[in-house]
């Protein structure tokens, strides 16, 4: 029967156009294009802009090396810290970054459950961004301890001097545990991949020393329907043990605080709010990432406007969520009736540490509102302004948490005013180098998004689009 023959009540009609949403690649490209461009990020010559980038980011790498040697073998007291602020810089980098590493799981598992096909041309950066930004914040907790050199007896291991176990009780062991556990689960599902774009890597190889490692860590990716059906089991079991691992590694890193009796910081609030904080801050590192990213190596056409517009919407939901957590601890504060407690808040806006608090409000509140625009969603270089001010935001939040809690005793003979030395300033720097070294080393050597995943969200796979093989006024 042919096609006028059909009555037109069982054809299938083209969607009106005012309901197609944006495609997720641009120009209709092909399969074979996707597989060109994005593993030509790391086949092509190295250049110029990544040395550029590469030189200063290991210069600061060095730098933070030569920091954290001086810091152990001189000791803590190399930091600006003193009575009674004995916790400022490190905790607060230590909180920053593994809120950082929030954002790559949750894209990768929370809106792969979710079936979010956007997620596929940002996922595999913002994974690679969790598993570094978790290697700079497990390495705060190591070095504040002040013995570096202890730091396996927070390991749960026989030994010989009797009942010598870890105090289970501290949050700092709890540390050790979610975050361990956090980047292992996080590198597993990176890894994991991986695999199928490995063996894309290494079948396009002509170095020799690149096609044996490509292929070395591809474990015999061959393609095969078994390979996929087992790789689709695997990555769906990841992706639901790390969903819960996203919501309790920060909720556990807020018991650092919440746990304790001082006011402004005994709190039912904190893990919910540090949740939310940490997808907000991991959101605006993404962006900061992938939009240079975005224009150096010539992905407009995979990370498109769209992508950028709802990763904006993102950050826009969770920044209305950090405001409304921030207005509710004055409430919770006031309702309680505690005047301590009320006193504590009170010196977090007024008191010596007022412009950290209100850069604080104006970065992580104010600015992010900006998104309800689409026109500033829709510009690039607004949008990156935006991002570095949330990262901004983001590490005052958790130094007005700690430094303005901690510097005000119930006893004003006790209160006190941090200053960072040298010491404190570069070591906040080092891990930034830390950071940017591996994540310009992955953009170099591995595929900086899922070529297999990006080609199954275009129309050349989809079995009901024309370019995918459907007949539109075709049987229902």
């Amino acid at each position: 029967m042919s096609d006028l023959a059909i009555p037109a009540s069982i054809k299938v009609h083209a969607p009106p156009p005012e309901l197609e949403r944006p495609p997720l690649v641009l120009n209709q490209r092909g399969l074979g294009w996707l597989s060109d461009h994005i593993a030509g990020v790391a086949e092509g010559k190295t250049p110029m802009w990544w040395w550029i980038a590469f030189v200063p980011s290991a210069l600061m790498l060095a730098i933070g090396v030569i920091c954290v040697t001086y810091l152990i073998s001189t000791g803590v007291g190399v930091w600006g810290l003193h009575h009674p602020i004995m916790w400022a810089w490190d905790i607060t980098n230590f909180v920053f970054w593994i809120g950082i590493g929030h954002a790559g799981t949750l894209i990768s598992a929370i809106l792969f459950l979710l079936r979010q096909r956007w997620r596929t041309s940002i996922n595999r950066a913002a994974e690679a961004m969790t598993i570094f930004a978790v290697m700079c914040a497990g390495l705060f907790p190591l070095i504040h301890v002040g013995r570096a050199w202890f730091d396996w007896w927070m390991l749960p291991f026989p030994n010989s001097n009797g009942p010598i176990w870890p105090q289970f009780r501290s949050p700092l062991q709890w540390d050790v545990f979610a975050v361990s556990t956090y980047f292992t689960v996080s590198a597993l599902f990176w890894y994991m991949g991986l695999i199928p774009d490995l063996a894309v890597m290494r079948d396009r190889s002509k170095n020799k020393i690149r096609k044996f490692l490509y292929g070395l860590f591809a474990l015999g990716w061959v393609g095969s329907n078994r390979h996929w059906s087992n790789y689709e089991k695997a990555y769906l079991l990841l992706a639901g043990l790390s969903t819960p691992l996203v919501l309790s590694v920060h909720s556990i890193v807020s018991f650092d605080f919440a746990v304790s009796q001082l006011p402004g910081w005994h709190s039912t609030i904190f893990p919910p709010y540090f949740v939310a904080g940490a997808i907000f801050s991991g959101f605006g590192m993404v962006l900061t990432l992938l939009l240079p990213l975005r224009k150096f190596c010539h992905l407009e056409e995979v990370i498109t406007v769209r992508h950028v517009d709802l990763m904006c919407k993102v950050t826009l939901a969770t920044g209305s969520i950090v405001g409304y957590a921030y207005s509710m601890e004055f409430f919770i504060a006031y309702y309680g009736g505690n005047p301590y407690e009320l006193a504590a808040f009170i010196q977090r806006a007024t008191g010596p540490y007022w412009w950290a608090y209100w850069t604080m409000v104006t970065c992580n509140v104010i600015l992010p509102q900006l998104f309800w625009f689409k026109k500033v969603r829709s510009n690039m270089l607004v949008v990156f302004i935006l991002s570095i001010t949330v990262n901004i935001g983001m590490w005052f939040e958790r130094f007005v948490i700690i430094a303005t809690t901690l510097a005000r005793e119930f006893m004003p003979s006790n209160w006190g005013y941090f200053i960072p030395t040298w010491v404190d300033i570069f070591t906040f720097v080092g891990p930034f180098g830390l950071f940017l070294t591996c994540f310009l080393l992955f953009i170099r050597f591995l595929p900086v998004l899922a070529i297999s995943e990006v080609k199954g969200v275009t129309p050349q796979a989809d079995p009901h689009h024309p370019l995918g093989g459907a007949k539109i006024g075709g049987h229902h």
